[in-house]
């Protein structure tokens, strides 16, 4: 890898949104937890003195269990589903394959150790549906996202599971499956041979400043992933964070978002027309237009930022994503798109 490679790949979206912009670059919810977090981890605050304790990581990895159906044995609370990435070369894989397009860490941190990597290219022909046929047989780690980030498809749980093989570790991305509602196709519950699945709280609760997530999979295999860890790898603060998130009147919380979330979805993808390459499964939309990278910046000297899609394998500059938002916000960057495109 190229540090020019490596310099894309490290370009994600809180790049774009500068500040002083109306953010649809971020696929964050909402731009501060709700209060009743905030007063559960403002009640970490007088325990800040002790170290995080044995006990409270037992605790959140209990309500996470009790969430998916897992034993707490099967639960490792993560300072973000990104850490979950940095950790994969742990697993001393001797090949990796990468799904693409989709969230470009798992290949970053792969290739900075020394991992074979081959990517696997997914075609905007069949609407980057996930074909196993394309996934070399040799690989014994297979990274893909479901739903995807940036195209924001969803692949059906059978085909993801049909990539399961004997001596191979299958890691799904599901940062985004509690904004799909009732989590169709999450493998989160399943117990596939080799499955890893990495969850992110930061999505719909506003904790992207915190990193807050955790991995599921066969107790032996999250402690080979955990084995470079230093001790007291996650704060109080994330701790909290997750048994907060994952309690089932938050779970009912998320759901009622994820429902609410797809209803915008539907609007958004009325309003922009043919510039959606794909109907979404995620609240954000992967579009396509002319002149990707002019329309960009013209948007973006209109003080509104988007996503560039050319720092993803398999897009182009013509590419952006676009967070999902409110109806009446994203009536904004509607109507800054169609000036746009109208100035060409």
């Amino acid at each position: 890898m190229t540090s020019q490679d490596r310099v894309l790949l490290r370009h994600h979206g809180d790049v774009d949104a500068a500040p002083g912009l109306v953010d649809f670059a971020v696929n964050v919810r909402m731009a501060a937890p709700p209060g009743w977090l905030r007063e559960r981890l403002a009640g970490v605050l007088g325990r800040l003195g002790s170290y995080p304790s044995v006990a409270d990581d037992l605790r959140a990895r209990s309500v996470v269990a009790a969430r998916h159906g897992r034993g707490v044995d099967e639960v490792l609370i993560l300072s973000g589903a990104a850490e979950g990435f940095a950790l994969l070369p742990a697993l001393r894989p001797r090949s990796a394959a990468v799904v693409h397009p989709s969230f470009t860490e798992p290949e970053v941190a792969l290739a900075d150790a020394g991992v074979p990597v081959r990517r696997v290219l997914l075609s905007a022909d069949d609407g980057y549906r996930l074909r196993p046929g394309l996934v070399p047989e040799d690989a014994d780690l297979v990274v893909l996202g479901n739903p995807t980030n940036p195209t924001s498809v969803l692949h059906p749980a059978e085909v993801v599971a049909s990539l399961s093989r004997p001596g191979r570790v299958l890691v799904v991305d599901e940062a985004f499956a509690d904004a799909v509602p009732g989590e169709v196709e999450s493998l989160a519950s399943a117990r596939v041979p080799g499955l890893l699945v990495l969850r992110s709280l930061t999505k719909t609760w506003g904790l992207a400043g915190l990193r807050a997530g955790y991995a599921l999979g066969p107790p032996e295999l999250l402690a080979r992933l955990a084995l470079p860890r230093p001790q007291w790898p996650v704060s109080s603060f994330v701790l909290e964070a997750v048994a907060a998130c994952c309690g089932p009147d938050a779970v009912a919380e998320a759901e009622a978002s994820a429902l609410e979330c797809r209803e915008h979805t539907a609007s958004a993808v009325r309003s922009l027309g043919d510039l959606v390459v794909v109907p979404p499964s995620a609240p954000f939309l992967l579009l396509r237009v002319p002149d990707g990278e002019r329309v960009r910046l013209s948007l973006r000297d209109k003080g509104i930022a988007v996503r560039r899609g050319d720092t993803f394998p398999g897009l182009t500059a013509d590419h952006l994503r676009v967070a999902v938002r409110a109806p009446d916000e994203f009536a904004l960057l509607v109507d800054a798109l169609r000036v746009v495109l109208e100035e060409r």
